[in-house]
């Protein structure tokens, strides 16, 4: 009997039939492609990395499709409204439904000349751009001294605010991340702390000048937390001077407000155009 590779069989000694081994048997097998290699997986993440950063527009940028958006908005909208508080809830809403909003705003500023050096210089307002000892040592009643004895009072520091993930415009992100920066001298401006009610109050105040969905959706359902005396309080004094305001000032993102430091808080609303706060202690 001959093998399938031509070669005779032999017997061993207890007269079994032995396949002699050929050259061909003694090669190792050929390595096969595994799913499961390390450089090949390395690979493979580098080059999502790679394609991710492509369609990024600036750092943090996320990508995102009209649906996912929508979705996003809604999610974010909901956990807002249960809970105010989740500064980052509102901020993803913001993002994602102020596709209307923002080139307002930016267009405003281009349009005028400290808002288009803004737009050009790219100002932060952060702790590492803060000379806070400097701002303390201003007089009662400057810009800069008011503003650290809010952050002081109320505890909150610049630094929380949240960058943009979800804007898909790198000068339009600029725009939105200076708002949120702003808005802290918002309070300032308005004489407004950072509870249910001064937050509403503001929230009215900066939907008239922005038209940010995610501040009208602040202003149409924060005072739904507020007690009965603080809802009248809120409409029949503070909301009806914060449209007022809102009306009569000039876009907020136009005010160079790092190089306005020494100056008067009273001075820098008349020349803004907002009217000096109720005499309600909120």
């Amino acid at each position: 009997m001959r093998s399938r590779s031509g070669t005779r069989p032999t017997e061993d000694s207890r007269g079994l039939h032995v396949q002699p081994v050929t050259r061909s048997d003694l090669q190792p097998p050929e390595p096969r492609a595994s799913h499961c290699n390390g450089d090949s997986v390395g690979a493979e993440e580098e080059e999502e990395e790679e394609e991710e950063r492509r369609y990024q527009l600036y750092p943090g940028h996320i990508p995102t499709s009209p649906l996912q958006k929508a979705l996003l908005a809604a999610g974010s909208a909901v956990m807002a409204l249960c809970d105010p508080y989740r500064h980052d809830m509102v901020a993803v809403l913001g993002e994602t439904t102020g596709c209307l909003a923002l080139p307002n705003l930016r267009d405003k500023m281009k349009h005028h000349p400290e808002g288009h050096r803004i737009l050009q210089e790219r100002p932060r307002i952060r702790l590492s751009t803060l000379d806070m000892a400097r701002l303390r040592g201003l007089p009662d009643g400057s810009l800069g001294r008011e503003y650290v004895r809010f952050l002081e009072n109320n505890k909150v520091s610049p630094d929380t605010r949240m960058p943009p993930k979800f804007v898909d415009d790198e000068e339009l992100a600029y725009v939105i991340q200076r708002y949120r920066e702003v808005h802290d001298l918002m309070h300032t401006l308005l004489g407004m702390p950072t509870n249910m009610l001064g937050e509403v109050v503001v929230k009215w105040f900066e939907a008239i000048q922005t038209g940010l969905p995610m501040c009208v959706l602040g202003a149409a359902f924060g005072p739904v937390r507020l007690s009965a005396r603080k809802l009248q309080v809120l409409a029949t004094e503070l909301v009806p001077w914060a449209i007022r305001s809102g009306r009569n000032a000039s876009c907020i993102l136009n005010v160079y407000y790092e190089q306005r430091w020494e100056q008067p808080v009273e001075s820098l609303r008349e020349e803004i155009g907002i009217f000096p706060p109720p005499a309600i202690r909120v």
